[in-house]
This record gives structure tokens, C-alpha cells and sequence, in this order.
């Protein structure tokens, strides 16, 4: 069986060794692999890419490590995706035991390819459901594994007018492409009173807030009940926060009460992760 050693040290879990270099293992300590990565930046078709190894000792590292180098490189050539999308996208890796990976940033950083060579995604419709995953029990000590991630990362891009498609590579393994519409032109006119600014600003919130934010993004939509239960807090604390959200417009309500996380709350929780 192949392995790839998790956040525990010297735990082994099932992967594909050919995305490790061997490391020097410690006196009396098992041999543990370097996990590695590929990103290549297009800035124009017509020449090469610039291409950037991106290593970490563990699973855990090496999600970390390619999420924020990604994210860095897209900006830097010009793009918008969020980090909290890439980060669940490049999740997935491991599911294809981060065999190959290649991540490609073209079109200015508007379109980000994330490719491996791992066993492949049957049902690409239902991916795209909350719930359904293949993730095993040693994985989850390094990602959620409750099948949010495609889920999650299709939604927050749909807030932002982009789009997400899956597909099969040329041999073997999964190739899945984020695109985010080019921003529009600003407009000449004033905006009314209510409008956003067109500079970002993040508001003041607290720590409770940021993780209700947090919880949002993961199961989509939550009311008070689930904001209780998930954080430990009492119900009318957590009617308080999600009011308070949905009055500072990161927050709206449907038809049952739940609130979602609109296109600036969006902007203000990637805010948050970038720290």
C-alpha cells in the first residue's frame, strides 16, 4: 500500500507515493516523505510558465503551504478568487493522495487549474452535494472530510459571478478549474447612500462573529439553533450575532429564517484568513 504520513508523526495514510521525496529520517525514528507540489503561472500563452515547487513535511503543511503560495501568486498576477475557495479546493488533494498535483494560474490570476493524477472523481454531479465523500478515517485528521468542500467552493464563487468545473484528466485523475468574471468598470454616477464602498473595508467583529461567519461558509446557510449547538453559545446570544451580521449586510435572510453569507461577507470572511 502507498502512504503519506499525516499531522500525527509517524502515522501512516493510504496515498500516492510518488508525490513524496524522501527525507532524512531521525535516529530511531521512522522515515518520513516530503510532500511536493507544482504551480506553474501562465503570463502569457505564447511563452513559458514560471514554475514553483511547493513542499511540506506532512499532508497538513503541504495544504497549508500551496493554499497561501496559490493564492499570493493568482493576486500578484492580477486575479480575485478568495483563499477560503482555493484552500478547499487544493483540500482535495488528498483525496487523490496528492499524487502529480499541478496548479496552473492563468488569465491574469482570473483562472486557476488544479490537476492530479489520483483515482478520479466518478460522480462529478454529486460532489458538488453537501454530504457525499470518500474521505476515510485517517484523512479526516487533516481535513473536515464531511463533503462541503466542492459544495462550499461553488457557492462562494457563485457570489463573486464565477464558476467551478470538474473534470477527468487526459489519463487518469481529476482537473478542476476556478474562473472569476473580471471585475466590472467602476461607476461614473454616485452610488446611493446604501451601497458598499468600492474600497474594502473590514468592520469591527468579534471573535464569536468571525466564527459564526466561519460556520456559515461551511454549512451554507445556519439560524440560531445551529449556531447554538456548534459553538456552545445560548440561542439568544446567537440571535444577537446573526442579527448583528445581517444589519452590517455580510448576512441575509431566506424565507426560513436561515441566514447566508452574502457576496461582502463573502470578501470580509477571505479578509479574515488572510489575517
Amino acid at each position: 500500500m502507498k502512504t503519506f504520513f499525516g499531522n500525527t508523526p509517524g502515522r501512516a495514510i493510504a496515498a500516492g507515493a510518488s508525490a513524496y521525496e524522501p527525507t532524512v529520517a531521525a535516529a530511531g525514528q521512522p522515515a518520513v516523505r516530503q510532500a511536493a507540489a507544482r504551480i506553474a503561472v501562465y503570463d502569457s500563452l505564447t511563452s513559458s510558465p514560471r514554475v514553483e515547487d511547493v513542499r511540506g513535511d506532512s499532508p497538513r503543511a503541504l495544504i497549508e503551504a500551496l493554499s497561501s503560495r496559490t493564492y499570493q501568486l493568482s493576486h500578484e498576477a492580477g486575479g480575485a478568487i478568495p483563499y477560503t475557495v482555493i484552500r478547499e479546493v487544493v483540500e482535495n488533494f488528498i483525496h487523490a493522495y496528492f499524487s502529480e498535483v499541478v496548479v496552473s494560474v492563468l488569465d491574469g490570476g482570473a483562472t486557476i487549474r488544479f490537476a492530479d493524477q489520483g483515482p478520479g472523481i466518478t460522480d462529478k454531479e454529486r460532489a458538488f452535494q453537501p454530504g457525499f465523500t470518500t474521505a476515510s478515517d485517517e484523512m479526516k485528521h487533516v481535513i473536515k472530510g464531511v463533503g462541503s468542500g466542492l459544495p462550499v467552493a461553488k457557492e462562494c464563487l457563485g457570489f463573486s459571478g464565477g464558476s467551478i468545473v470538474v473534470e477527468d484528466n487526459l489519463d487518469r485523475g481529476t482537473v478542476v478549474t476556478l474562473r472569476m468574471a473580471a471585475p466590472a468598470a467602476p461607476a461614473t454616477e454616485p452610488a446611493d447612500a446604501g451601497d458598499r464602498p468600492a474600497v474594502f473595508e473590514l468592520p469591527s467583529l468579534t471573535t464569536r462573529q468571525k466564527q459564526v461567519l466561519s460556520l456559515t461558509m461551511e454549512l451554507g446557510s445556519v439560524g440560531p439553533s445551529a449556531v447554538s449547538r456548534e459553538l456552545g453559545v445560548g440561542l439568544s446570544t446567537s440571535y444577537r450575532d446573526l442579527a448583528a451580521l445581517e444589519d452590517s449586510g455580510l448576512m441575509v435572510s431566506d424565507e426560513s429564517g436561515k441566514r447566508a453569507l452574502t457576496s461582502y461577507g463573502v470578501q470580509c470572511l477571505d479578509s479574515i484568513f488572510k489575517g
